[in-house]
């Protein structure tokens, strides 16, 4: 993330966690955390309040489980890129319910956000999505 997120630190903090669920391969670029800050900007004006509390639940759970998932005693947010992604893994192959169902809750608002980048949409032959 070399590029500074405007906001505060939650914003950061949630930026960070959602960019976590989908990082890029060859064939496809990930989530894009510029691209991850202003959709989240329109999502706190758009979306229903139980629906961002959700948001801001799971994220919390995402956020203090690295001792659940084995992967360390740091914050979700201080992980390397590495220990990151094998949190995001661990969280959604844990063998207890509600933490599959918070990994499942921040992939489909991370896949929301992705699937409106240009270059995703080009890389998978769609058109840009208009505003």
């Amino acid at each position: 993330m070399a590029e500074r997120i405007p906001c505060g630190w939650w914003h950061r903090s949630l930026v960070r966690i959602l960019c976590a669920q989908l990082p890029g391969t060859e064939a496809l670029p990930g989530l894009d955390p510029a691209r991850c800050a202003a959709f989240l900007t329109r999502y706190r004006a758009e979306a229903p309040g139980l629906t961002r509390l959700a948001l801001h639940g799971c994220s919390l759970v995402f956020l203090l489980t690295p001792p659940v998932t084995g992967i360390g005693w740091r914050l979700a947010t201080w992980l390397r890129a590495a220990r990151l992604d094998a949190h995001a893994d661990h969280l959604a192959t844990h063998r207890w319910y509600p933490l599959r169902q918070a990994a499942l809750m921040l992939q489909t608002v991370a896949g929301i956000a992705w699937a409106e980048d240009p270059a995703v949409r080009g890389a998978l032959g769609l058109e840009a999505r208009r505003p």
